[in-house]
């Protein structure tokens, strides 16, 4: 009997020995918004100064987030109000935010180290300082932010083999015990742009952290959360969007948000942009075709809880294009074969597509016109790409 007993203990014991050892082993890394092979194919459009990657990384280079003498802002309390106001740091934490992924991204595509150093120094000392986020709009603005952190960080710690475990361990920790408390009940009842934005950084969060569990609870409120940035809610059938009778700067916002977390679930093996019969690309293709001119249909909408009717369209801010239409285009036209002409339109518009403050940027540098198998070679192209 005693024999059984250690038998099963011994059994127990190597169990969970395995189980630890394959932890994270799902996720693919650096992959959050973008993975090595992604990254290498854009280092030889580059290398061969091709368009529009040459011009989209001269936008990059020139922009004051990309210069090494950039000085972090960090505020141990933040606070953002309704509005914005009051704003005690909250600016700082995006515009960080923005340099610490811009300058992660010159030192994957140029291996000079003192962007590495500039990005690790930006997560470092919002991760030595940061002790709360907090006030009327700190869900939005954790989630509008927190996936270029998450972002800088993946890329740095896959990449790069001079950021201390020291130094990673408190970033870690600030997405834990600062970051995840506030986005982990999402806000149901707001606009759709809200529950959006969190979505994509908890799920840049749980790839980072190898959390599981933290990313699967992002994929399942993309998928069917009661709230309105649910994908479900977000857009009817004719893809008429949650915030399409608020105005067109808010609808596009959230556009953004849900297609850079089916990018991030696309890296992962997951598909997000296929949910409800491709309603993302419906979504983007009405509010394009919008704000360009066209007219569109209309449903009465009223949001989750009742909180919001709109009975027609709005036209505040129509014409005013976010440059986020790269990646939507991307999948559903270059790697699926959909047609997507309003978009195509828009992007005509927008090259290339810059960004900063609530959005994340630079995406015709890192989207446009990818070949359709990147992902499948991301996992063999990954221990390549760290030097």
């Amino acid at each position: 009997m005693r024999s059984i007993i250690l038998l099963i203990v011994f059994f127990c014991i190597c169990v969970v020995a395995m189980l630890d050892n394959t932890l994270g082993d799902d996720f693919v890394h650096p992959g959050i918004s973008h993975n090595a092979a992604e990254i290498e194919f854009i280092r030889t459009q580059l290398k061969a100064k091709e368009q529009p990657w040459q011009e989209a990384w001269g936008k990059l280079r020139d922009s004051s987030y990309a210069e090494l003498s950039w000085k972090p802002r960090p505020v141990a309390d933040v606070e953002r109000g309704a509005y914005n106001r009051p704003d005690i740091g909250g600016t700082n934490f995006l515009r960080d935010g923005t340099a610490a992924y811009t300058h992660a991204l010159i030192w994957v595509i140029t291996r000079d180290e003192a962007h590495a150093e500039k990005a690790a120094e930006i997560l470092n000392v919002w991760s030595e300082k940061l002790e709360s986020i907090g006030n009327h709009d700190a869900k939005l603005l954790v989630g509008m932010g927190g996936i270029k952190f998450c972002n800088a960080a993946e890329l740095l710690k896959h990449t790069w083999n001079k950021w201390p475990e020291s130094e990673q361990e408190k970033f870690r920790k600030m997405l834990r015990q600062v970051f995840y408390p506030v986005i982990k009940d999402f806000y149901p009842s707001a606009n759709g742009n809200w529950d959006a934005s969190m979505i994509q950084t908890m799920m840049a969060m749980g790839i980072h952290l190898d959390d599981s569990a933290m990313y699967q609870k992002a994929v399942d409120y993309f998928l069917e959360g009661e709230g309105n940035g649910a994908v479900n809610h977000y857009f009817n059938q004719l893809g008429q969007c949650q915030e399409s009778g608020r105005d067109q700067a808010h609808t596009q916002m959230g556009l953004e948000y849900l297609v850079n977390s089916a990018e991030i679930a696309w890296k992962q093996g997951d598909d997000l942009y296929g949910a409800y019969s491709n309603r993302l690309a419906k979504g983007f293709e009405y509010t394009a075709r919008y704000n360009l001119g066209e007219d569109v249909p209309f449903e009465y909408y009223e949001s989750y809880q009742g909180r919001y009717k709109h009975h027609k369209i709005s036209d505040d801010s129509r014409g005013r294009l976010r440059g986020m239409y790269e990646k939507a285009f991307n999948h559903f036209h270059n790697r699926i074969g959909l047609d997507m002409p309003w978009c195509k339109k828009a992007i005509n518009k927008t090259r290339p597509e810059s960004g900063g403050g609530s959005s994340l940027p630079w995406s015709t540098l890192m989207y446009a016109n990818q070949p359709a198998g990147l992902i499948e070679n991301a996992k063999t192209t990954s221990s390549s790409i760290r030097e």
